[in-house]
């Protein structure tokens, strides 16, 4: 789950804005199209490739597409700001996030409403491009490890008061605190010298974190890495008020004082979150009086169909009939583009059967994901080979992975050590987000039965809440389960150090390549980015060849219902801060 967020395999349709993550699918509603079972774990952001550049407010913005030869997909550019018209009050469906806190925020239906709440030293754009928030400008060393940061003289916290290096370092100590419990300032932050010490109580502080001045912050880190700004844009690394926290520690995140264009007006959890303009906006203030998203359920179509919400996703069950030329919705059809998301079902190679790599195979040639992405998912889903998604930097076109060969699937399990007693088979249990009793997507029932018809392995579903199911997750307690990564940054490290080095908080699975975990901390230092991008494809094709996943599906295009008075909401890849783009007009 990281900007990277999670996305929750919830067995059924995965909601795929950036990283929606959520068990009551229903998150990201907007975005959602019929998708495969799963969830997402993980907020999107993007990463810097110019390490040694003065970025500022007119010339500081770094383009995404700079870091890869491989383009992102189109994305409509937001005009630089002009006049619109102010007022209003969008409402979507959505579902109750499991924080609100950014420095423990995992998931991208919690980064939904965090990202708009609160802010940070730098964000991202609809165009995927790192751009200033609360730095105003800032310096790259030579040697590319440190970082002098100069914040905005008009910044301030929603109660008013002014935000200062010194809230900055309160912050990312309070990150990096043991007692914190973030399950992501590892992943996030401890490039920054010090932060690995004190998040395992062998410093105070974080050594590489000075304040300089009331508006100067600098950070070190350990060495040069293209993608530490990118990194910055993450929950984990934003700023937020000592006071509020520690005015009331039990409950200040419904009452949050952050920095970002909206602040959190109302929450009645079940049943509501109101966010309300923030007139002060350092970056300008929204357009929108209000945001409504409605968490107590309803039939998206029916409600859109009522004008009871202002966008949704549109399913396969009202797609044809949404399309059809003599339906008025027709002019209403918006298309976003695919998102930077795998999902995938994690095995936990500690656990038998999955600690013999032959099983782990078995189980991935016995799939014929092309079948079930035509027939159960309307193509609306593009089979995976790998991790990392089409059109990410890194992407492998050339990738060796698991085709449908059943009888090659027969003879691996054959060979392995669980093959000749399948009597007394390892009990296997799948873990997946969504309430008891829950329907089982199309495509999960297609695979179980594929596994028992092809190889007599029979496999139980165990649903679990969202929350719980993410904490879970987190604390690797199940034997398999069902999840989606969305991409936090465009950088392949995102992807395949952040989920399979030995070492990682999110390595899920206790999946451990001593080859590859070389090569991985080899390529985050690699100065040629086209040499990098080499690295992680020979990374990636080692990691499938030990088949710690069976990587199921990329998202493809998403049909989107947004109503015409509504404009400039960005459909995006990524999850990030975009509502304050949002306008009515009269139309």
């Amino acid at each position: 789950m990281s900007r990277g967020l999670l996305l929750a395999i919830s067995i059924g349709a995965l909601l795929l804005a950036a990283c929606s993550t959520s068990s009551e699918v229903v998150p990201q509603a907007e975005e959602a199209v019929a998708q495969p079972s799963s969830q997402s774990v993980t907020k999107a952001a993007p990463s810097s490739s110019e390490q040694k550049s003065v970025q500022d407010n007119s010339a500081g913005a770094t383009r995404a597409e700079s870091l890869s030869p491989t383009a992102l997909p189109d994305i409509v550019s937001p005009p630089d700001r002009v006049e619109r018209p102010v007022g209003g009050r969008l409402i979507r469906l959505f579902s109750d996030p499991p924080t609100l806190d950014p420095h423990i925020t995992t998931d991208s239906t919690s980064a939904v409403i965090v990202n708009e709440v609160f802010g940070g030293l730098v964000t991202i754009t609809p165009d995927i491009v790192i751009s200033p928030d609360l730095a105003e400008s800032w310096d790259i060393s030579e040697d590319g490890k440190v970082f002098t940061f100069r914040l905005r003289q008009d910044a301030k916290f929603h109660d008013g008061s002014p935000v200062a290096a010194e809230d900055f370092r309160w912050s990312l100590e309070r990150a990096a605190d043991p007692l914190t419990e973030s399950p992501v300032a590892d992943l996030y932050l401890s490039d920054i010298i010090g932060v690995a010490d004190k998040l395992n109580g062998k410093a105070e502080t974080i050594k590489g974190l000075r304040v300089i001045d009331d508006h100067t912050l600098e950070l070190t880190i350990d060495a040069p890495k293209s993608y530490f700004l990118a990194k910055l844009t993450y929950p984990t690394a934003f700023v937020v008020d000592r006071n509020n926290v520690e005015g009331n520690k039990n409950d200040w995140v419904f009452e949050p004082s952050g920095t970002g264009p909206f602040t959190l007006d109302r929450y009645d959890i079940g049943e509501t979150i109101i966010l309300g303009r923030n007139e002060n906006y350092h970056l300008g203030p929204p357009f929108l009086d209000e945001v409504e998203f409605i968490l107590s359920g309803g039939d998206p179509m029916l409600m859109y169909e009522n004008d009871e919400i202002h966008l949704t996703g549109l399913g396969l069950a009202d797609l044809d009939r949404v399309q059809d030329p003599a339906n008025p919705l027709r002019t209403e059809l918006a298309t976003a583009p695919p998102g930077f998301t795998v999902s995938f079902l994690g095995m936990n190679l500690e656990q038998p059967p999955f600690d013999d790599i032959k099983f782990r195979q078995a189980l991935n040639y016995a799939v014929n994901k092309e079948e079930i992405a035509t027939t159960a998912m309307a193509d609306l889903v593009v089979p995976a080979v790998g991790v990392i998604p089409p059109g990410f930097p890194a992407y492998n076109t050339d990738l060796s992975g698991y085709g449908y060969d059943p009888e090659k699937a027969k003879r691996l399990l054959s060979e392995s050590r669980y093959g000749g007693d399948l009597d007394n088979l390892p009990r296997i249990t799948l873990s997946i987000a969504g309430n008891f009793g829950a329907s089982v997507g199309l495509d999960m029932e297609v695979m179980l039965r594929s596994w028992e018809e092809t190889l007599g392995v029979n496999v139980e579903i165990q649903q679990t809440e969202w929350a719980t199911f993410l904490q879970d997750v987190h604390r690797r307690r199940y034997q398999m389960f069902a999840l989606a990564w969305s991409a936090d940054y465009p950088d392949p490290q995102d992807f395949l150090d952040i989920m399979f080095h030995s070492e990682s908080a999110n390595n899920w699975g206790n999946y451990v390549n001593r080859e590859v975990d070389s090569l991985l901390e080899k390529a985050r230092t690699e100065p040629d980015q086209t040499a990098r991008f080499q690295q992680y494809n020979l990374i990636e094709q080692l990691i499938v060849d030990d088949a710690p996943w069976i990587s199921l599906w990329h998202s493809t295009e998403r049909k989107v219902l947004i109503k015409p008075q509504v404009k400039d909401y960005f459909l995006l890849p990524m999850t990030i801060p975009k509502l304050r783009y949002v306008y009515f007009t009269d139309n």
